[in-house]
């Protein structure tokens, strides 16, 4: 898998903006609460690349599970919506800067830092 040149972030969708965040994709299947679409300041939401509500149900952002958590999500990944947005996530890291958002309160553990660590190629 080859690797983009350009920096991909992962962030709270709370979060200020900031120059460097490039194009900004939420990749939650739900909206975040208390954020507004203007506040949230996304090129796009692209909830096809989420995982599914009963993953998301089960794992419950739990860091012990993240591992098990990882392995399933990528399963569901190769879903072919899941997969076509997911290419188009490559597409736009090949493209620029590329800042995954995500509302939950440890990005380091979410969906958004599984996604980028597949699109830097390490996975």
């Amino acid at each position: 898998m080859r690797r983009t040149p350009h920096p991909i972030q992962v962030r709270r969708v709370y979060d200020e903006p900031r120059r460097s965040d490039g194009s900004r994709v939420l990749v939650d299947r739900l909206w975040p609460r208390g954020v507004s679409r203007e506040r949230a300041h996304l090129d796009e939401w692209l909830k096809q690349v989420a995982p599914s509500p009963e993953l998301r149900t089960w794992y419950g952002h739990v860091p012990e599970r993240f591992e098990e958590f990882t392995a399933r999500y990528r399963r569901e990944l190769d879903d072919p919506q899941s997969a076509e947005a997911l290419q188009h996530l490559r597409e736009l890291a090949s493209a620029g800067p590329l800042t995954l958002l995500t509302a939950t309160k440890d990005p380091a553990i979410s969906e958004a830092a599984v996604l980028a660590r597949i699109l830097r190629g390490h996975g």
